[in-house]
């Protein structure tokens, strides 16, 4: 394989991931498309947990994704019991048309003020709960969101 190919390989990597599906900087299992993930939660009949971030610049988003989304406690729980939507508004980065468009349509619907905002959804996309960024860790905020879950 020749050093282009090779460097065309790798960015075309990037793309995706920047793009793609799963943009979220803490990595698999974070979907971009929120029918899909209504979609996916019906299936497996699950809540949809939505982050409102800038994963580019939000200081308090990149903290939570780094000291929770990122970490092995949150990842293993929410594989099991969530839907993972990521709605980006980066600075950075620029996103697809109809992404930008669509996360811009559920932070208004929401009525999100502030960034990071996380909400718990149901299958079918309606508000459950509302938290943002805890102190602690990922386990304490895998007990924090199965409390929320609890008063649904």
């Amino acid at each position: 394989m020749t050093r282009r190919v090779k460097r065309f390989g790798m960015a075309a990597c990037m793309a995706l991931i920047a793009w793609g599906g799963v943009s979220h900087a803490a990595g698999e299992g974070w979907l971009t498309d929120f029918e899909k993930a209504k979609k996916l939660a019906a299936e497996k009949e699950r809540p949809i947990l939505v982050d409102f971030t800038g994963s580019d610049w939000c200081g308090w988003c990149i903290k939570l994704d780094k000291e929770v989304f990122s970490q092995d406690e949150f990842k293993k729980y929410a594989k099991d019991n969530l839907v993972l939507f990521v709605a980006d508004f980066p600075r950075r980065k620029e996103l697809p048309d109809d992404v930008k468009e669509q996360n811009k349509k559920l932070a208004s619907k929401f009525g999100v003020t502030g960034l990071p905002t996380i909400m718990l959804l149901d299958k079918n996309g309606e508000k459950l709960q509302q938290t943002g960024y805890k102190r602690g860790g990922a386990e304490a905020y895998v007990e924090h969101l199965k409390e929320l879950l609890a008063k649904k």
